[in-house]
């Protein structure tokens, strides 16, 4: 039986014809040892058919589609043109091998060649490989390198290119700047409360918050000339007429020290800095939420966007983050503590990073070891929904936070959960559902548009129509009224004569009688003289 090889180089597709299988077949060693000699090997394989790609955009396409296993129908035409053909209900008296078993069973499902893939097969694909400019006649030295190299790089930058709206860098550097923006202005807030309290001690005590105390600061400035005057201010920032009256009233009895003109300034000019980082804190954490809803929905559904991203960062991408098991989630952020315990054979941590999530705040501490292990295993499912599918959606997502809550229930009341299979399902059905509602919407929506247009255009017409019409109405309504005045007149000018016409119209009615009935006398006078004439007859 023939043995015929498939390769593919980055210059097109070649096809070799094996010769002497049947004393050699069994000894993968002997073909292991002949591959480095050309003189050995260039007599057992020589070349039967070579197909160029037509250019480096083809090349690629072609090495995307081998690669996934699919058989292009460039590669369908080489093949079916190269080999023998396969009669109908015969066996063939020959076999393809490939170095990839995926595009072999692929070529056998389609063509009905038969294809093999083993270790003989692929010591003979790597002496063609080695040895494959000096099969191809055409070819100059370094062209083969050159195509090799420009293929490799475009092909590893397709793979490479990800969707814009979800790398999953931006979360990680979102995260970094948010956790150290929290340091920041918690140390500036309390120097800000240090450096105030010299004026007015006694706010420090009314006001808890930090970033309403620096308002405050920048707002009141000196202490001694707060009034009733800046109440209303006064409760715009804090949103509370009493604490308002209260800063007044603690302000005429203040036993701080008065400050210079200058130390107000600078103390104004540091909580209006420290005002400014908080409010852009609060933007970048809204920037944070969105950007996690594009890259991670399910994961920010289920343990909330921080924590969300803490994960995805800590791992070193969204990528990362799905490859880990679920145990390995499950103590991310606790490295220190478990390879301590493993130097002392001590207790190994029970939770990381996943510890700031709610749910293990709410579990009683008997079970919040068994909340964390279950808490890992839905993120770590949740992290491959979203790195994996195509769709971003949050049904996923939203189901599995239900099942941590019926566990929180179980282990709290006793009330049995639900099976997963039973959730996932519902989870799929409302991921179609919603598919569904979005094409029904987008076609309402394509509709609604074409019937606003038609509306426009016959309200278009109709009010052409409109304004004709009403012109000759406007028109008609001029000519009646005039008539009708017209009338009016005559009738009060000439009653007299209307009295004196009636009396024509009748005489002329009586006159128009008689000539009416003449004629019919007459005729039937004739008709009597017939009937005598007839009863004579």
């Amino acid at each position: 039986m023939a043995l015929y090889l498939l390769y593919e180089s980055a210059s097109g597709y070649g096809l070799f014809l094996a010769h002497g299988i049947d004393e050699i077949g069994q000894n993968t060693e002997a073909v292991r040892n002949s591959v480095v000699d050309l003189n050995r090997f260039g007599k057992v394989v020589r070349i039967a058919a070579f197909n160029p790609f037509e250019s480096a955009l083809d090349a690629l396409n072609q090495c995307n589609a081998v690669s996934e296993g699919q058989m292009t129908e460039e590669l369908r035409n080489f093949l079916e043109l190269s080999l023998p053909k396969v009669k109908e209900g015969k066996k063939p008296k020959f076999s393809l091998g490939v170095a990839d078993p995926k595009i072999g069973s692929q070529i056998h499902e389609e063509t009905k060649i038969p294809c093999q893939s083993n270790e003989f097969v692929l010591e003979l694909i790597r002496g063609i490989r080695l040895h494959f400019d000096r099969f191809i006649d055409n070819l100059k030295p370094g062209d083969l390198e050159k195509a090799q190299l420009g293929l490799g790089h475009s092909y590893s930058r397709a793979k490479v290119k990800f969707n814009v709206n979800r790398v999953d860098n931006m979360v990680i550097q979102a995260i970094f700047l948010l956790d150290t923006l929290d340091k920041d202005v918690n140390s500036f807030s309390m120097r800000v409360r240090e450096w105030y309290s010299w004026h007015f001690p006694e706010l420090v005590k009314i006001v808890n918050d930090n970033y309403l105390y620096a308002k405050l600061a920048k707002f009141i400035e000196d202490k001694s000339e707060l009034s009733e005057d800046k109440l209303s201010g006064l409760v715009d920032i804090l949103g509370d007429e009493d604490k308002a009256k209260e800063v007044v009233e603690a302000a005429k009895a203040s036993m701080g020290q008065d400050l210079s003109p200058v130390d107000l300034i600078n103390v104004k000019m540091f909580a209006q800095r420290v005002t400014e980082l908080a409010e852009y804190r609060k933007k970048l954490y809204d920037y944070l939420v969105a950007k996690m809803g594009d890259i991670a929905p399910n994961l920010a559904a289920l343990i909330g966007e921080v924590v969300g991203a803490r994960l995805i960062s800590h791992a070193g991408s969204l990528t990362n983050l799905a490859k880990c098991p679920s145990s390995t989630l499950q103590i991310l952020g606790a490295e220190k503590a478990l390879f301590r315990a493993l130097k002392t054979k001590g207790n190994t941590p029970k939770y990381g990073l996943i510890f700031h999530s709610s749910f293990i705040g709410r579990a009683s501490a008997k079970n919040k070891g068994r909340m964390a292990r279950y808490l890992a295993n839905k993120c770590s499912i949740a992290s491959r929904i979203d790195c994996f599918s195509e769709k971003s959606s949050t049904s996923f997502g939203d189901k599995l936070r239900e099942q941590v809550e019926e566990r929180l229930d179980f282990y709290d009341k006793g009330v049995a959960p639900r099976k997963n299979i039973d959730v996932m399902k519902a989870a799929m059905e409302n991921d179609s559902n919603q598919d569904t509602e979005m094409e029904v919407e987008n076609f309402s929506s394509k509709k609604s548009k074409k019937k606003k247009s038609k509306d426009n255009e016959a309200s278009d017409d109709g009010d052409k129509e409109n304004t004709a019409a009403n012109g000759e109405s406007k028109s008609e309504k001029k000519k009646k009224k005039r008539s009708l005045e017209e009338r009016s007149e005559s009738n009060e000018n000439g009653k007299e004569m209307g009295e004196e016409t009636e009396k024509k119209k009748k005489k002329k009615k009586s006159k128009v009688v008689e000539v009416v009935d003449a004629p019919t006398a007459v005729s039937e006078g004739k008709k009597k003289k017939k009937k005598k004439k007839s009863s004579v007859e």
